[in-house]
């Protein structure tokens, strides 16, 4: 049995791409204990050809030159990650376009494809919205991990096969002691000017919260979720600053082991990346998001977890953050890990019913 991932690696600067990786692997890993899995993204990966260019793999479609057909016709299954959240247009209708161009390869090579566990949309344009409506209709199993994922899937002519969660849930949890006080995870892509947030309002929240926090007798600890590259959204330079000129300590991890034990040795872990949020839920640590898209509250919200604070509509993030702290969140934290093992079945049963 062998099965390719597909815009994932387990080597990405961004521990939240290693999370969907190796959450992926694992979630097949209860199906087929002994699967052989192959890890494909942007730029080198396991393919013969980089994969990252839509005229470069209409052209090996033509030519065969590569050898990426029959290549792809060495799997049993390929699970299409889209990188987690990248099945939508928010990021430009060119990189929706090549990760279709070559989901449509895997189509053509007869391959069994699946959707894994993602959110689908939003697809603003017309293009966009096209070529969502193109992959679902050629994915031969369809995995959404939140109710408006399903919905835009249902808009564009496919209901979601299997309704789930994050992949995150289906990694080992790891046993360390619960030596830290808050982890707050700063991240690079909001720290500089960009789509999602304005920068220079969540720099006063960061540093706002790190005051209220040492008010409040807190010991906190910075921590990069995303690790130092060429890539100008990388949180290092940012907790670098912080840790500066706050003199904090911080944690600059060797790889998302390291991620999962930090998470896990703290009280609380306030974080402005979806997945060190869901790593810290996924290993029973409570998180307190600073979401900057639709992503984060309707996947929270199915796990029963409501204490999300929305950086585009909170007019007081750091109070709303500081009123949280007095909610019982460890309890309910407990609580999350039973409920995504429960929505993790599903997806298991529907992959084992696919082969």
């Amino acid at each position: 049995m062998r099965a390719l991932v597909t815009w994932a690696s387990d080597t990405s600067p961004n521990l939240g791409v290693r999370a969907l990786a190796q959450g992926t692997e694992a979630l097949l890993r209860r199906v087929w204990p002994d699967v052989e899995v192959e890890h494909q993204n942007f730029g080198r990966g396991a393919a013969p050809m980089p994969i990252g260019r839509t005229r470069s793999l209409v052209k090996e479609r033509v030519t065969g030159r590569a050898g990426l057909m029959a290549w792809l016709r060495g799997f049993d299954l390929v699970v299409d990650t889209r990188s987690g959240d990248s099945f939508a247009d928010i990021y430009g209708v060119r990189r929706l376009q090549r990760m279709t161009a070559f989901a449509e390869l895997v189509a053509q090579a007869k391959v069994p494809l699946v959707l894994g566990p993602q959110t689908v949309g939003p697809f603003d344009h017309p293009l966009g919205r096209a070529l969502g409506r193109w992959t679902l209709r050629r994915t031969d199993l369809v995995m959404v991990r939140d109710g408006e994922s399903a919905a835009c899937a249902e808009g564009l002519g496919r209901t979601p096969d299997v309704h789930t969660t994050d992949v995150v849930f289906a990694l080992p949890q790891p046993d360390v002691p619960r030596d830290r006080d808050v982890v707050l995870n700063v991240s690079g892509l909001l720290w500089r000017p960009g789509p999602h947030v304005d920068a220079a309002a969540y720099r006063r929240t960061v540093t706002d919260l790190l005051d209220r926090l040492g008010a409040e007798g807190r010991t906190v600890t910075l921590l990069a979720h995303v690790l130092d590259s060429d890539h100008p959204d990388n949180d290092v330079p940012a907790v670098r600053e912080l840790t500066a000129a706050r003199g904090l300590e911080a944690v600059v991890p060797a790889g998302l082991e390291e991620v999962r034990e930090t998470v896990a040795s703290a009280t609380l872990v306030i974080g402005s990346r979806m997945h060190a949020c869901l790593n810290a839920l996924s290993v029973g640590t409570p998180a307190i998001p600073l979401a900057y898209s639709r992503k984060f509250a309707p996947l929270l919200g199915e796990l029963g977890w409501g204490a999300t604070v929305d950086l585009r509509t909170a007019e007081d993030p750091v109070a709303d953050v500081m009123r949280r702290l007095t909610d019982d969140l460890a309890q309910q934290s407990d609580a999350v890990v039973d409920r995504a093992q429960a929505l993790l079945r599903p997806a298991e049963d529907a992959l084992r019913g696919l082969l």
